[in-house]
């Protein structure tokens, strides 16, 4: 039988090409660089500290902390994927320039403090590993942190922040090296050993600043812009709402996917500490450096040198973020231009910022800044700063003149609502127990 014209020209249904439903790597970016990055030096220590003290008593505190994350980080990233402007730019517009500047200013603060004590930390990790003098790598580390994030583009260091992410799996790796009693854990996971102690509402309270951080809030909704910007088929939703579903969804499952990442990491280094560390009553731990160098006689040679390495590979992703999220944050509120797919030279003020947090944070370094005290007055100004920031991105996505059509429903208003109560809470707790 022979084909007819109009036979040959009608497409076959195999023929028809459908659209290809976007591959994980390709969803996954901001939130989980973002989740990824709250796993610094910083939060290893951190970690480190409550396996040590507490042993496996504080698990829970990562399962319960984990959907509060996911609320406040995907409402930050709608915000700027619906405006097309980042968190800083939306509250100048919105709320009294005064207090904005205020929040800005601390949150800056907060960031170098924070990023100089990963640089000691990861500078410290590096002489525990090879030897040789903490301080140049302390140099060395901030200057090509700050370089890469200053001279490749966008796209191309997107994508090494995401191999970057491979380095917390060091974690996963201790944890699977060492003995660990498994049914304990997991009943310590389902029935928390709650303690009314201060010491352990202040550990708690540390875990809980350390895994809702405002430098995430701004960072996660500053790349959903850049996101924009990068892709020629991508628009504010403000202005192309026919793409919200497929990009909701996106957010939604890099986000959770990220935070969810962020905080497996995080329990299995609580998880080492408790089974090597708590086990032969070594509790006091201050920093990531002492948790590794504690390691090497009970674990072994191995567990010390993953950890270690993941304590450099962890900070080399967070450097950019801390940097990062304060040059934006300064750059909205001063009107620069801003974006790390913007050439240098188109933004001098912007990459200038990045490049002074860098060295700021070098020069803490060589001035003997005691990271204990870092991290203290990091938490101290990131508690302060938090729970309204919090409270103001609420406002914002709750209502249609930020929002529009697409201010947030009922559930993740309530989830992101509880979560500021949560940081209330703990900020409330954190000044509680300062003198304890």
């Amino acid at each position: 039988m022979t084909e007819t014209a109009s036979d040959s020209c009608e497409p076959r249904v195999e023929d028809v090409k459908q659209p290809e439903r976007p591959k994980l790597l390709q969803i996954l970016g901001p939130g989980l660089i973002t989740g990824a990055s709250d796993d610094d030096p910083s939060g290893i220590a951190t970690y480190s500290q409550a396996g040590a003290q507490f042993g496996y008593d504080l698990g829970w505190t990562l399962l319960f902390s984990w959907p509060l994350m996911c609320a406040i980080q995907e409402i930050s990233a709608r915000i700027g994927r619906v405006t097309g402007r980042g968190l800083a730019g939306n509250l100048k517009l919105h709320y009294p320039l005064a207090v904005v500047s205020g929040l800005v200013a601390l949150l800056v603060v907060a960031n170098v403090i924070n990023l100089a004590a990963d640089l000691g930390a990861m500078g410290a990790a590096l002489s525990l590993v090879v030897g040789g003098p903490k301080l140049v790598y302390v140099v060395g580390f901030g200057l090509v942190s700050a370089l890469l994030e200053i001279f490749v583009r966008y796209s191309r260091y997107v994508s090494v922040l995401k191999w970057l992410t491979l380095s917390l799996f060091a974690y996963v790796g201790v944890a699977l090296v060492v003995k660990m009693p498994w049914a304990t854990v997991l009943y310590h996971l389902v029935v928390p050993n709650i303690s009314l102690q201060p010491g352990y509402l202040t550990v708690v309270v540390a875990i809980l600043g350390t895994t809702i951080s405002p430098y995430l809030f701004f960072w996660q909704a500053e790349e959903e812009v850049e996101e924009v910007k990068e892709r020629p088929d991508a628009k504010p939703l403000e202005r192309a709402p026919e793409q919200a579903t497929r990009e909701f969804g996106r957010i939604r499952v890099d986000t959770y996917l990220g935070m969810a990442f962020s905080n497996i990491v995080a329990l299995f280094v609580v998880l080492t500490t408790a089974a090597t560390l708590h086990a032969h009553n070594i509790t006091d731990i201050q920093t990531s450096a002492q948790a590794a160098r504690a390691l090497r006689p009970i674990a072994g040679e191995f567990a010390f040198l993953v950890f270690a390495l993941g304590i450099i590979g962890t900070g080399l992703l967070a450097l950019p973020v801390l940097a990062g999220s304060a040059a934006y944050a300064l750059g909205e509120l001063f009107g620069w231009h801003v974006g790390l797919a913007r050439k240098p030279r188109r933004a001098k003020a912007f990459y200038g910022a990045i490049a002074v947090a860098g060295l700021i944070g070098i020069v803490l370094n060589l001035v003997h800044l005691d990271p204990i005290k870092a991290l203290f007055w990091s938490a101290v100004i990131n508690g302060v700063t938090a729970v309204p920031i919090m409270v103001m991105i609420m406002l914002l996505a709750s209502h249609k003149t930020c929002m529009g059509a697409f201010a947030i429903r009922t559930g993740l208003k309530v989830v992101g609502w509880l979560a500021t109560a949560v940081m209330a809470a703990a900020a409330v707790g954190m000044f509680a127990t300062m003198g304890s």
